[in-house]
């Protein structure tokens, strides 16, 4: 056997025992989907079981219990402990989305597939917006499919004429605060919240190429997510910054260029999604990053009594002194708690404001319905935008 013969003969011996460790990966992998699945059946008969008891759905101190006792687990047989809780708080995250749907009264009782869904975002595949909707309709029982818009009129108007069922529409980040045109749209249309998501925002740089940061000389975004990363962008010479109407749209531009000196702003599933490599990771000046969006949909919502809800309201308080404090008093004599409140200018009536308000409670209990009720009574306007299950940030 000459020299060539045997690199060759080595190489295949090579090559087959790598295929053969990759088919065990992928069994492993098999057995951990159908693990998921008949962990997803049995959640489903947690479901029933508690609607048909009255139970609630979260129980905080099992679940840490739980990730307690899989975090042990995991580090006893050398596993990161990180690791180990990021990937079960996704899974009794998703696990409670499921219980949820049994728990809204809008939905199958019988758990049977549904029509296919549409779902309106602003922006592309990629965007944050995006990644919420994925999240939050993931666990519906039908088929959904994804349209984006290029703005968050469109979209709001696509759910009022019909052409979707569904739209993302973010409200409030943690760290730029209100999204005023979108509280402003909600006011004009009549739609109402159905859900919301805190989606965490983790910005990356992302290219055409592996090239050296040096190398950059343009970096589009849009606009709230360059402010989010200023402390980073001024780490670069000779590199302009500019705004473009979303952030994966800047990535598919970037793409679309093939220019090695621009990059863009987006998500890492952006950079996943158009196929272009991750120059920097974790660039916003801030780690903890939220934006909260809310479910948007032609008609209202109603869930069990037991889910634990928020409830969103616009109203204008009479002309009377104390009148604000009123509505204040309402809620907290009905020992409701208030988690926002803010004003707005009235469209069309210089110098006078609507309040936007939102407070843990389910309208389907009688608490809620008597403080709305007493609502009613002390102010000039109130329109209940939607009661949905309140989320988290994680």
């Amino acid at each position: 056997m000459d020299a060539a013969t045997s690199k060759r003969h080595i190489r295949g011996h090579v090559d087959q025992e790598l295929e053969d460790l990759r088919a065990a990966l992928d069994a492993v992998d098999s057995k951990l989907v159908d693990a998921l699945v008949e962990r997803r059946d049995l959640v489903k008969q947690v479901a029933r079981f508690k609607v048909g008891h009255g139970r609630g759905i979260r129980d905080p101190q099992r679940e840490q219990e739980l990730l307690e006792k899989l975090v042990a687990r995991g580090e006893a047989a050398g596993l990161d402990s990180h690791f180990v809780t990021r990937i079960f708080r996704e899974i009794i995250d998703h696990s409670v989305r499921l219980q949820q749907e049994y728990f809204s009264t809008s939905g199958d009782p019988n758990g049977k597939p549904r029509r296919t869904i549409v779902v309106a975002f602003q922006g592309g595949e990629g965007a944050y917006s995006h990644l919420a909707a994925t999240r939050h309709f993931g666990a519906r029982d039908a088929k959904v499919l994804y349209e984006g818009f290029p703005s968050f009129k469109s979209m709001l108007e696509a759910v009022k004429n019909g052409m979707a069922d569904y739209a993302v529409l973010p409200i409030e980040n943690s760290i730029a605060g209100s999204i005023n045109e979108n509280y402003d749209l909600l006011a004009k249309m009549d739609l109402h919240l159905v859900g919301e998501e805190m989606q965490r925002v983790e910005h990356c740089l992302i290219g055409v190429a592996e090239v050296p940061l040096t190398k950059i000389r343009r970096i589009f975004s849009h606009p709230v997510a360059l402010a989010q990363c200023g402390a980073f962008l001024a780490t670069l010479t000779n590199c302009h910054a500019e705004a473009f109407s979303d952030t994966a749209l800047s990535v598919r531009r970037v793409k679309d260029e093939q220019d090695l000196s621009q990059a863009a702003i987006a998500s890492e599933e952006a950079a996943r999604v158009y196929g272009l490599p991750v120059l920097a990771r974790g660039i916003a000046d801030q780690k903890d990053n939220f934006t909260r969006m809310v479910m948007v949909a032609k008609e209202r919502a109603v869930y069990d009594a037991a889910l634990h809800c928020k409830t969103s309201l616009i109203l204008s308080t009479k002309h009377e002194e104390g009148a604000l404090l009123k509505v204040l008093q309402t809620l907290a004599n009905h020992g409701l708690n208030l988690t926002k409140l803010e004003s707005r200018p009235q469209p069309d009536s210089p110098f006078e404001y609507v309040f936007y308000v939102d407070f843990e409670g389910n309208t389907s209990t009688p608490e809620t319905q008597a403080a709305l009720e007493e609502l009613r009574a002390c102010t000039s306007f109130l329109r209940v935008l939607g009661s949905y299950p309140a989320r988290r940030p994680s």
